[in-house]
């Protein structure tokens, strides 16, 4: 999947089938509405492509009216967004930046410009509740009168349901929010994750409770920066790590501020998922991991984050963290147990 910032590059597809949004989360509802972009695309032989915007539009106006309960909270980043996107088969993404130019850019403005001589789009698909160009000023039937005049075809795509009830980001939020991680599954067609580059952290972890973790290891966490100041979901998770050991890794991981800490150390106060792994893989080496790229599952919610009075209470804390964590993989194992032996009668 080629990814471009903006379209003006020499690299874009000189036509294609278009569908535009934020897409945070591409949960099951954009996931079926990129299937029927896919195949639009393949019919009329052009590209598949999606635009996408950067910062979110909302939190372009949340910024500019100095009003940030206006921005939503973040479900995913722009690194897991492109990835799904790609999983889905996605030929190309452009992504916008979302600015005071493109904001007060008149509907029609937006579509001559953007849509036919930047991306020379043959299909547009769009969401039931899509609006676009300044003030919101232009919708589905604005857009569709303008493809019969051009000469492109415009559809619409009714909400996605999954037993009664709409899948949407917002839902997907709300999930998050309410720490129902089997909800936020079912939302997404696949668990939660966040991914990245490992970076270095206060490299405090190592020196907490080295005596409760074992071997003088402390409670040593892979540090991953989440790029939104507010993301969709906060506290602490039993996770699985991936792009570590052949197979995942059981952890512990506390994605938010980190309250009991100075907001003004080495991470600067910025929203961070810290991990540590159940069972430290030798493989890390002195290395820990830092510059690798690696995926985290949060898989199930322990509690909300909370602010510690002291490095000891922190200590046996994050101690009583790791023992539920465990507790929880452990009664998934004997679960799966359970099956298998039901199967076999």
């Amino acid at each position: 999947m080629k990814v471009f910032r903006g379209f003006k590059h020499p690299g874009i597809a000189s036509a294609c089938a278009l569908t535009i949004g934020n897409f945070d989360g591409v949960h099951r509802g954009h996931q079926a509405m990129l299937a029927l972009l896919k195949n639009e695309a393949a019919h009329r032989g052009v590209a598949s492509c999606v635009m996408t915007f950067e910062p979110h539009p909302r939190d372009y106006f949340a910024a500019l009216l100095n009003k940030p309960d206006l921005a939503p909270a973040r479900i995913a980043n722009l690194r897991d967004k492109l990835t799904e996107l790609a999983r889905c088969g996605i030929d190309q993404v452009v992504v916008l930046p979302f600015d005071e130019k493109l904001a007060q850019q008149q509907p029609q403005a937006f579509i001559d410009e953007v849509l036919l001589q930047g991306l020379g789009a043959r299909y547009v698909l769009v969401g039931d509740d899509f609006r676009f160009g300044a003030q919101r000023a232009g919708d589905y039937a604005l857009l569709d009168a303008t493809g019969q005049e051009r000469g492109f075809d415009v559809a619409r795509m009714n909400s996605y349901e999954v037993h009664g009830l709409r899948v949407s980001s917002s839902a997907v939020r709300a999930a998050l929010q309410s720490g129902d991680m089997d909800e936020v599954t079912r939302l997404l067609g696949r668990p939660y994750s966040i991914s990245g580059h490992v970076v270095h952290g206060r490299k405090l972890g190592r020196a907490l409770g080295a005596s409760q973790a074992g071997a003088g290891d402390g409670f040593r966490t892979l540090n991953l920066r989440f790029n939104h100041w507010k993301p969709a979901a906060s506290g602490i998770f039993g996770v699985q790590v991936h792009g570590l050991a052949p197979g995942p890794l059981t952890g512990v991981a506390n994605l938010g501020i980190r309250p009991s800490l100075d907001a003004s150390d080495v991470n600067g106060g910025r929203v961070l998922l810290e991990t540590h792994c159940l069972d430290w893989s030798a493989s890390l080496g002195a290395e820990e991991g830092y510059g690798k790229i690696i995926s985290v599952d949060l898989l199930h919610k322990l509690h909300d984050e909370r602010k510690y009075d002291s490095l000891s209470d922190l200590t046996r804390g994050i101690a009583k963290d790791c023992d539920d964590a465990r507790a929880y993989f452990a009664s998934l194992h004997g679960q799966t147990h359970r099956q298998n032996s039901r199967d076999r009668i």
